[in-house]
């Protein structure tokens, strides 16, 4: 374990690399203009400030700074081998305007590096707020006072109550069963995970209720420890209602404007037809929300808040949204027009989307594009619709500069990061691909990276046998296989997707 500097937070393993496209501006801004709250979408060359708390390894920071070069990025995180890492990586990606700080956040508000901050137009807190003490929680507040601008934008995920309820004692059993300050947490996480589940099969009702706390039981075993230990084991974990959140966050003058995971901001989509009669009966943002987290089985909540929220008028919203243009992320044959979600499945219909999917494997379309490819008798005149199911599901995100071509800033930064990255271990991780249409990044697993680095550097598929060996080397023939058919796929489904989002 680390010392005492810690503070009751992990220190002594460093927290896993991953792309969540809530922390994008272009994400955020979108999700604002979805719930009619005023929102411009970052200007493609105007010089914004991007600001992310707890950052980790930085590597949607970097993604952001790489895809936008003329934007100021800063990263701040406590740990300084989180900070070492990614300023490491921001050197050998030529990367100058992202900076990451080590700091703590229950005091940098009064410290001279907090004053030298710039107004920030964006933030993230992805991971932070539900994991940290009261005390930071305060700090955060603090600076998030001093330091958002006017308009600005702040995306917060945290643990939500009450789907989090069934899992606290499990949290607790982890991190009291393994509390031995001379153990790494890798060796904690493992007593703790023996002891829930020896627990779990001698019939604890309390780790086999249905519902959130028995579903993360059954998947301990499939989880990275570095994960773990991160979400765990630390002295502060504390799953958060909405309310109190959004409480904390009115201390900054923020209005919650709406969540950031997109489908949640339709109650037909989230809720039985009872639920939703009760949740529309209500003039209470707080209680709405409440009713909602009541009725959703999801842990993790990603709210979007604004400092200084005006509402739109109905027809500039539509108007916005309409000119909104999105790319593909999921390869047509792989779009489902039936998905789960909290109220039951959801089908869409394949003769209303399919002609927009079709355009969009094309090239990236605007909304209002999309909508006028529906046939006779699937006419629908909402945008949010559009946004909502082809966003929300993770099938498309929006484009910033549709048309401009990869950038050098993007290129560099995609090479070092499947350099980096490309370990057996990492290799089915969510990543991105850095691109400058897009303004961030292209979802995307290692796999992805690596393969359109070697593509880049001129290989082509016939070199697929020197990647496996590469990438598994003490792989058994039937992982390498495997691995081998997923790169083809890769290949031939992922990198064209990747080339029309300006991402190749």
């Amino acid at each position: 374990m680390s010392g005492s500097w810690n503070g009751g937070y992990v220190t002594d393993t460093g927290y896993l690399p991953g792309w969540y496209g809530q922390q994008s501006p272009m994400h955020m801004a979108m999700t604002c203009l979805l719930m009619g709250v005023a929102c411009d979408l970052p200007d493609a060359d105007a010089p914004l400030h991007y600001l992310e708390l707890g950052c980790g390894l930085g590597f949607g920071a970097l993604v952001l700074a790489a895809g936008n070069p003329s934007w100021g990025v800063t990263g701040i995180d406590f740990n300084p081998a989180h900070i070492a890492l990614a300023r490491s990586v921001a050197r050998d990606a030529g990367l100058t305007n992202v900076t990451f700080l080590e700091a703590d956040l229950a005091t940098l508000h009064g410290q001279e590096g907090g004053r030298q901050l710039p107004q920030a137009d964006f933030v993230s807190l992805h991971g932070l707020w539900s994991w940290v003490s009261a005390e930071v929680r305060s700090g955060i507040v603090r600076l998030l006072a001093a330091k958002v601008a006017a308009g600005g934008v702040v995306h917060v995920s945290y643990n939500a109550l009450p789907a989090w309820q069934g899992g606290i004692g499990m949290q607790k059993l982890m991190r009291l069963s393994s509390e031995d300050p001379r153990a790494t947490s890798h060796r904690r996480v493992q007593r703790g995970v023996s002891l829930v589940q020896a627990l779990a099969a001698a019939g604890a009702p309390h780790l086999n209720s249905p519902g959130l706390g028995q579903q993360i039981v059954q998947r301990l075993p499939e989880l990275p420890a570095a994960y773990l230990a991160h979400e765990y084991l630390n002295d502060a974990w504390s799953p958060c209602f909405h309310a109190d959140v959004a409480e904390a966050m009115a201390g900054a003058k923020l209005d919650y404007a709406g969540s950031a995971s997109l489908t949640e901001n339709f109650a037909a989509l989230m809720l039985t037809d009872e639920q939703r009669a009760l949740h529309d009966a209500q003039d209470d943002p707080r209680l709405r929300e409440l009713i909602k987290d009541l009725c959703l089985p999801r842990g993790l909540r990603h709210d979007v808040f604004v400092r200084g929220s005006q509402v739109l008028r109905p027809a500039v919203r539509t108007e916005a949204l309409k000119n909104i243009v999105l790319a593909l992320t999921t390869p047509p044959d792989s779009v489902a027009y039936e998905f789960e979600v909290a109220s039951g499945v959801a089908s869409i219909s394949p003769g209303h989307y399919g002609p927009m999917i079709a355009a969009m494997a094309r090239q990236p379309c605007s909304v209002g594009d999309l909508m006028s490819l529906s046939p006779a008798g699937h006419a629908n005149d909402d945008p949010r619709e559009v946004i909502g199911i082809l966003a929300g599901a993770g099938y498309a995100v929006p484009v910033a500069r549709p048309g401009a071509p990869p950038h050098p800033s993007a290129v560099r930064f995609n090479r070092v990061a499947a350099e980096w990255l490309a370990e057996p271990a990492m290799l089915t991780r969510p990543a991105a691909v850095a691109s400058f249409a897009l303004g961030g990044g292209f979802p995307a697993t290692v796999i992805d990276l690596f393969v359109l680095d070697r593509l880049r550097a001129g290989e082509t598929a016939a070199q697929a046998p020197d990647w496996v060996a590469a990438l598994a080397p003490g792989a058994d023939p039937e992982a390498k296989a495997s691995l081998r058919d997923g790169l083809i796929r890769c290949m031939e489904q992922r990198i064209p997707l990747m080339r029309a989002a300006g991402a190749g």
